[in-house]
């Protein structure tokens, strides 16, 4: 038997590529799926049914799955991630933080409104998301937390400030969250 079965698992930025991915892998070994997604293009414009589409995948497949299509950089949107959780599945086990948008410029041309929005997604969205999930996993003893980093935050990437420098933050964040987690089994880690 898996150790993800029946374990409630949100994904953020579910709606294609690498949070797709996780949403199916999870849902393949058991576990109930938030596909969180507002469905826009990589620069952030726009939405769609992504999310919903990647949940009728999963149902296809016998999977369980619900759509969530609010922005994780939206304090009350982030939190209506974990709500979602909390009233279909009544608790949150995993958060995978994935959700990002990217806006590439060099930094010399890059637009502050691109600076902006870029760490509100990754960097600030990762922290709203995981504020909603964590003292649900602190009271009951048990988290797993993943964060999405970049090799352009560890070694630049030229045009990414704005992404280099959320990836690295978040980081950092693990880093604390990791420490303040440990006694009470939430554990959080970046891929």
């Amino acid at each position: 038997m898996s150790e993800f079965k029946d374990k409630v698992v949100v994904v953020t930025g579910a709606g294609g590529g690498l949070g797709r991915s996780h949403a199916l892998e999870f849902a393949k070994r058991g576990a109930k799926v938030v596909v969180n997604d507002l469905g826009g293009s990589a620069d952030g414009v726009g939405a769609s049914d992504m999310a919903d589409q990647v949940v009728q995948e999963i149902r296809d497949q016998g999977g369980i799955a619900i759509a969530n299509k609010a922005s994780v950089s939206d304090r009350a949107g982030a939190k209506s991630i974990i709500d979602d959780a909390i009233a279909e599945f009544g608790t949150i086990d995993i958060l995978v933080n994935n959700a990002g948008i990217l806006r590439d410029k060099t930094f010399k041309k890059m637009d502050l409104d691109d600076w902006d929005i870029v760490i509100s997604v990754h960097l600030n969205g990762t922290a709203y998301v995981t504020h909603a999930a964590w003292p649900i996993m602190y009271e009951k003893n048990y988290g797993r937390v993943v964060l999405t980093s970049s090799t352009s935050g560890i070694f630049g990437n030229f045009g990414q400030a704005n992404y280099g420098a959320a990836k690295m933050g978040m980081v950092g964040m693990m880093n604390v969250l990791a420490l303040e987690g440990a006694s009470k089994n939430v554990r959080v880690n970046t891929l």
